[in-house]
Formats: structure tokens, sequence, C-alpha cells
């Protein structure tokens, strides 16, 4: 269970309850991506119900890699292109906050931007790129 850290451990296990918490939340309309991508760059509901449902995928892909000795190409595939999608919705996030829709200010931006930077690190960890 411990085989890289107790940090590194840790660190996953907030990692995926963030994205499973944040997957959730996008379907109830209360969640960080929806509010991003619908209220700041306009996109219809329907791309953040998807980057809702990717979130949770991402959580629970999170916790397979923890807690089982999967260790296929597939997921490892799976969680890289999870990880290309994050990239993006990252440059998003920072286009709309250079662009001033996304009403943050500099803290607030540095402390999404830290989050999901971490995400995007554990999910290539996870990808066996980022080691």
């Amino acid at each position: 269970m411990f085989k890289d850290g107790i940090g590194i451990f840790l660190w996953k296990i907030a990692v995926a309850l963030y994205l499973i918490a944040n997957g959730v939340l996008g379907f109830t309309k209360a969640g960080d991506y929806h509010a991003i991508l619908t209220n700041t760059m306009r996109f219809p509901s329907i791309i953040a119900t998807i980057v809702a449902v990717l979130s949770l995928i991402a959580g629970i892909l999170v916790l397979l890699e923890m807690f089982t000795s999967m260790s296929s190409r597939t997921l490892d595939y799976i969680a890289l292109g999870l990880a290309i999608i994050w990239a993006v919705y990252i440059i998003i996030g920072i286009v709309s906050w250079i662009m001033g829709k996304s009403g943050l200010n500099i803290w607030e931006m540095l402390q999404r931007l830290g989050v999901h930077t971490m995400v995007l690190g554990s999910l290539l960890v996870i990808a066996r790129k980022g080691k």
C-alpha cells in the first residue's frame, strides 16, 4: 500500500478525493468545472458534464492504481489521455484569466493553478510517463 512512501500515498489520496468530489459536484452544476466552463468560458453545459465525468474517471483511476496491482497498458493510456485533457483544461483556465474573463485575482488563480497542476502530475505518474 505504501510502495512509494506515505507522502505520495497521502498525495494520491488527496488528488483522488478532489477528482471524485469535483466529478460528483459537476453533475449538480455546483462544481469548479461547471462554473469555469459555463459561466466564464461560455461553453455549453454538456461540456462541463463531460469534464465532470472525466474527473470522476480520473479519481477512480488514481484509486485503482494505488490499491490494486493493476499494471496494464490500457490503464496507462487512459491516464495519459486524461492528463492531456487536463493540460488543455489548465491552458483554458490560464487564457481565461489573462483575458480577464475569470473574475479571479492573482492569488485565487495561483491556488486553482496549483491544484490543477497537482492533478496533472498525479495523472502523469499513474500513466507511468511522469517518472
